[in-house]
């Protein structure tokens, strides 16, 4: 592998645990994980006690399959959002701690984040 290559890996990496390491979920307060790929947006609920993921909704999803939100956008964020907050809410889940992983608190993740405040999830 490239140097370059080499430290951009281990520079990700520690941007996620500087983020991660004061982070920890639980069954009443669960960590709400966002992760951004080239082409999609994921959201997850993990009880980091356990070790088990509560509820996860992506823009690959099967609800989302046929429709515009199926791609990595502002839109697909919102709904995302929301959709999380309504699986958490069925989880008798109201509050959580917000993981933004590697990426920033702007854009694509500020959106989901938003959408999920809106909907009924206090962080």
């Amino acid at each position: 592998m490239d140097n370059s290559l080499k430290r951009r890996k281990t520079a990700r990496a520690s941007r996620l645990m500087r983020v991660r390491k004061a982070l920890r979920g639980s069954s009443e307060k669960p960590r709400l994980s966002v992760f951004k790929s080239n082409q999609h947006i994921y959201a997850q609920l993990i009880d980091d006690e356990k070790g088990v993921t509560l509820a996860g909704v992506g823009s690959v999803s099967k609800s989302l399959k046929g429709t515009s939100f199926n791609a990595k956008s502002k839109e697909s964020a919102r709904e995302v959002g929301t959709r999380i907050a309504e699986m958490a809410k069925s989880k008798n889940v109201s509050t959580v701690i917000f993981d933004r992983g590697r990426c920033k608190f702007h854009g694509i993740v500020a959106e989901l984040a938003n959408a999920a405040r809106e909907a009924g999830l206090q962080f």
